[in-house]
């Protein structure tokens, strides 16, 4: 009779979760984005949940946490209700790097649930326009001559843009004076005010002040130009050879949060990342889109693991201190 009686129970349950599955979304979904409004991660996560809306049916609000790095973002995220209602996004900083920086109090593999893997934004070294420097050769031989560290703008430690300044230091042998933001929005503030020499920025991030010329590009960190600014060269035309570094993003959820929900959103996301307006819209802004391979959860998982692996080992030899 007690087997009886707890085989009922669990049978409900079951069915109880797939009710409220199959009823998902019942209101707004809040998307964490752990960097300051303005800013690039900002924008992508705004375009993406305008166009998620019309799939899902309910509003997805954003909700910048911003903080060391990112991890204080991450964190709200992965102690959320595994329900859907609350999900983030983030990038290679927020999602490999800051593992090898900050002692988190939570696994960035074990805690969170992938979802969707986002684009990607290859980088591009931008300096204020008072840098006398015009190519990238001349920038690093300023670089080079100069008593102290240029000042380089991050959105803290283990952010895109600090990640990316220490491959350059590791490519080039010159060493940077890091300046912590909040985002990289206020950092390209301070940019184009002349308050910091450089940024080694995310390309979507910068790009429409390289147009507007408030500040002065060099060089993109990929194999090709984008389309978007095609008079920029790449790190291998511009004369550092094998610079290549591109910040890519995704969606992820709290653990245990049910695998039909994680579908849902994935499948808005991918049918965002697939409607011509989008496509444009971001690529607009420099934005490489996802292969289109690699749009399940399980994809976005393997990857982080990958990039980890990849990334921690450099990170680490850096002896980045957080303050």
């Amino acid at each position: 009779m007690r087997n009886t009686i707890l085989a009922a129970l669990t049978a409900l349950l079951l069915l109880g979760g797939s009710a409220s599955a199959e009823k998902f979304p019942a209101r707004p979904i809040t998307i964490v984005v752990p960097f300051s409004a303005g800013g690039p991660s900002d924008a992508m996560a705004r375009i993406l949940a305008e166009r998620m809306k019309t799939s899902l049916g309910e509003a997805l609000l954003i909700e910048n946490v911003t903080g060391a790095g990112g991890s204080i973002g991450v964190g709200r995220v992965v102690h959320a209700a595994a329900d859907g209602y609350t999900i983030g996004f983030g990038h290679l900083g927020t999602h490999v790097a800051n593992g090898a920086i900050y002692k988190l109090g939570y696994d960035l593999v074990a805690d969170l649930e992938p979802v969707v893997l986002l684009p990607s934004n290859p980088m591009i070294i931008v300096s204020k326009n008072a840098v006398p420097a015009k190519t990238l050769p001349e920038l690093l031989a300023w670089l080079k001559a100069r008593p102290q560290p240029a000042t380089a703008g991050t959105a803290g430690a283990g952010s895109g843009s600090h990640i990316a300044g220490l491959a350059f230091e590791n490519a080039t042998g010159i060493k940077l004076q890091y300046v912590p933001y909040r985002g990289t929005g206020p950092a390209l503030n301070d940019l184009v005010a002349g308050q910091i020499d450089i940024i080694v920025d995310q390309t979507s991030n910068s790009i429409n002040q390289v147009r507007a010329g408030t500040i002065r590009a060099y060089a993109i960190t990929d194999a090709k130009r984008v389309p978007q600014a095609p008079d920029i060269p790449t790190t291998d035309e511009a004369g550092l050879s094998g610079f290549h570094m591109t910040l890519w993003s995704g969606l992820w959820a709290p653990k245990g949060t049910p695998q039909e929900i994680v579908a849902k959103i994935n499948a808005a996301a991918v049918e965002a990342l697939n409607d011509p307006v989008v496509v444009k819209q971001l690529e607009n802004l420099g934005l490489q889109m996802p292969p289109k391979d690699q749009s399940t959860p399980e994809a976005l998982g393997a990857w982080q693991k990958a990039e980890i692996a990849k990334w921690w080992p450099m990170i680490k030899a850096a002896n980045v201190k957080v303050d």
